[in-house]
């Protein structure tokens, strides 16, 4: 019995020693299961500014208060007592948020939580009389230790004894460090996670109606050189088959491919499985979202020897590739794979280019005339393999749990043609041109950093290459595509957009 007990101490007693082992700000790797203390700092490719904007708001939405220094680099928030202690033995805790520039657009902020005790501050409680330590005490239970109203008052002597008189800064030391000498602080990587979230894990937005061209005179793009061009047909940039793609390429299939928009490896992967596929000797639809009155300027496209005139017909004919604001969808990457398809077809492949998204309309409206586009081509050619590129809600063949009116363009083809699979994409943190709504909620069009949700990282021991699931998930995914690291691919046409202050930007879908 007695060894049965020192056995149960023992165990009660160790029964925390792993996590009294683990590191300050060590987190669970997922690809271990070890606490491990992350050796690099996170870079984001922000301005500082709108990095500390978010930090605050995620302070803010947990009902702290926040003061910020001078300059917008510091921050502290207001503090708060995990539990309720006497007094004498309080732990107050608190945020400090350190923001530091790198560049124009590349920040570092460092979240840490403070923590404040009384014992390292009150260091002897002096004789009483009988009853005032009792009062004291449950006055200090009512007051908190950071209480600004501490430092609000002082007293003065009175013709009827002291009384309370305002100071006449009552917080001149705001937000400096309110009466305690030590501080322990640890950095928060659960909020920093947050932050990251938020800055980097956000839906990439489509600019549809009212984007008006800009006019331009002339194109010059590299590699469209005359030299290069008299060399014609060039051959296609195929590179190596996407691994496990092929099981996927059959006469009248379907594939649709979500695109994040604005890099350059979704791009390269739809080359790569257009050339396996012609390589089999089947008929090839590439379709991409790009609005169908563009399909004229597409065939003619194709059908030119690739000359520094004709992609300079196609770009200044056209008013998707002109716009005002660019998002991903007329990347350089995309204009390239463009190109490889003609080159496709110029060497003798059978390969059609189809545009099928719809020009100002959005939500159901526009997903409907992206499958009626789509599914009007596919009657044309009903035993081609078709490669759909578009974006990841546009692709999914389940609905939406946010809305259950909404019909997304793969559920619609899902349900008109048997064969259809929906790949989703994993990867690794890069870059991506996208436009999004900044802190200021106002759009706008630039390189960002791309963090995948836990569902899609690409883990170390995860090759590229197509990996099919058992079963569909809830979204309507067949499997997924995992390509690596992400690279942002800007558009074509490059130009800086006006302030928003002087234009209204367009309609923005997800």
């Amino acid at each position: 019995m007695r060894l049965h007990g020192a056995l149960l101490g023992l165990g009660l007693l160790c029964s925390g020693c792993a996590a009294l082992s683990r590191g300050f700000g060590a987190t669970s790797n997922e690809d271990t299961g070890e606490y491990e203390t992350p050796a690099e700092e996170l870079v984001y490719v922000v301005p500082v500014e709108d990095a500390m904007m978010v930090a605050r708001r995620i302070l803010e939405e947990q009902r702290y208060d926040v003061m910020e220094k001078e300059g917008g680099l510091e921050m502290f928030t207001s503090a708060h007592e995990p539990g309720k202690n006497t007094p004498g033995v309080r732990t107050i805790e608190r945020y400090y948020v350190k923001g530091e520039r790198l560049g124009p657009r590349r920040a570092v902020v460092r979240v840490f939580r403070l923590s404040y005790n009384d014992m390292e501050t009150q260091l002897e409680i002096p004789p009483q009389a009988m009853g005032k330590r009792d009062a004291d005490m449950f006055a200090a239970l009512d007051a908190h230790p950071f209480d600004a109203t501490r430092d609000a008052f002082t007293y003065a002597n009175g013709p009827n004894g002291p009384r309370a008189v305002p100071m006449e800064d009552p917080f001149k030391n705001a937000p400096g460090m309110e009466r305690f000498r030590m501080v322990r602080g640890v950095r928060d990587l659960d909020i920093e996670r947050t932050l990251l979230q938020r800055l980097e894990m956000v839906p990439a937005l489509e600019l549809v109606g009212s984007n008006a061209p800009v006019p331009i005179r002339s194109v010059t793009l590299d590699g469209w050189q005359a030299a290069q061009a008299q060399q014609a047909p060039h051959a296609p940039e195929c590179g190596t088959p996407v691994e496990g793609a092929g099981p996927l390429m059959a006469p009248g299939h379907v594939l649709l491919l979500a695109d994040p928009l604005g890099t350059r490896e979704l791009p390269s992967a739809a080359l790569r499985m257009l050339c396996e596929a012609t390589a089999k000797g089947l008929a090839v639809t590439l379709a991409l979202s790009l609005p169908a009155s563009e399909q004229p300027l597409l065939e003619a496209y194709l059908a030119s020897a690739g000359q520094p005139q004709d992609i300079q017909t196609l770009l200044s004919e056209s008013p998707f590739w002109r716009r005002t604001y660019q998002d991903g969808r007329s990347s350089s990457a995309m204009l390239w794979l463009i190109e490889q398809a003609r080159r496709l077809r110029a060497s003798g492949k059978d390969i059609s280019l189809v545009a099928f998204d719809a020009e100002k309309a959005q939500g159901n409206e526009r997903e409907a005339e992206m499958a009626k586009h789509l599914l009007a081509h596919q009657q044309g050619r009903p035993q081609a393999w078709t490669l759909v590129l578009a974006g990841g809600t546009h692709v999914r063949t389940a609905g939406v749990d946010w809305d259950s009116d909404y019909a997304p363009l793969g559920a619609r083809l899902a349900k008109a043609l048997p064969s259809v699979r929906a790949l989703d994409v994993g990867f690794t943190r890069g870059t991506q041109f996208s436009c999004r709504y900044n802190v200021w909620d106002a759009v706008e069009c630039n390189v960002f950093a791309i963090s995948p949700t836990k569902e899609v990282r690409q883990k170390p021991d995860i090759a590229a290459g197509v990996r099919l699931f058992p079963q569909p998930l809830a979204e309507g995914f067949h499997g997924r595509l995992y390509v690596g690291a992400l690279n942002a691919s800007p558009p074509a046409l490059h130009r800086v957009a006006p302030s928003t202050a002087a234009q209204t930007p367009p309609a923005a879908t997800p």
